[in-house]
């Protein structure tokens, strides 16, 4: 028996939208109401792939908050080694909204534009400190640089955000993992009258 060749396609792509890299800080709630800190890896109108410490079972409704974002929810798709992805269901006029904010978030990291960071950020003259872990451990850093409110380093270290530390003798917890680093935000901002790039922490 011939095969009609017009019943014969090639597999088609699952995924309607179009993925942006992007990392943005949040927290997540699962099923049965726990919430967790939470990192973008990727994200489109209709789903994202996130950095997550506890994964939601696949199928799982989960709601996330996210800076810049705001709220969305979903279900789990699948799990990654360090997160799991989500599946959304958005109306079309967030997901519009969304599309657009996926879009201005994507071009600013093309164009090199700053981040929306609270304090301006300066190299230290000072650049090597400890990194001091809750369960004792303390790990030698090098500073990429500071701000008020918090600092980012060069550490071979993960960790999930939301981690408290100590850098030197300053309280913080991770807000931002990134290749060869960390960033952490001061649990106390400095003193703007006496903060300067030979600050210690």
């Amino acid at each position: 028996m011939q095969i009609n060749p017009i019943a014969v396609q090639k597999p088609v792509e699952r995924r309607r939208h179009q993925r942006v890299r992007v990392s943005l800080i949040g927290r997540y709630m699962l099923a049965d109401r726990r919430e967790f800190p939470c990192q973008t890896i990727d994200m489109s109108p209709g789903g994202l792939a996130m950095h997550a410490p506890v994964k939601g079972a696949v199928g799982e409704r989960v709601v996330i908050y996210l800076d810049q974002v705001g709220r969305v929810e979903g279900v789990v798709a699948r799990h990654l080694d360090t997160g799991f992805a989500i599946s959304m269901s958005v109306p079309a006029l967030k997901r519009e909204k969304l599309a657009d904010q996926l879009t201005w978030l994507a071009n600013r990291h093309a164009l090199g534009m700053k981040e929306d960071r609270r304090h301006e950020r300066i190299e230290p003259v000072h650049k090597r400190t400890t990194l001091h872990l809750q369960d004792g451990r303390e790990l030698h850093v090098k500073l990429i640089d500071i701000s008020l409110s918090g600092a980012a380093m060069q550490v071979d270290y993960r960790a999930p955000i939301g981690t408290p530390v100590t850098i030197g003798e300053t309280p913080a917890r991770i807000v931002r993992v990134f290749d060869g680093g960390v960033a952490v935000e001061f649990v106390r901002a400095f003193d703007p009258e006496i903060f300067n790039d030979r600050t210690k922490l």
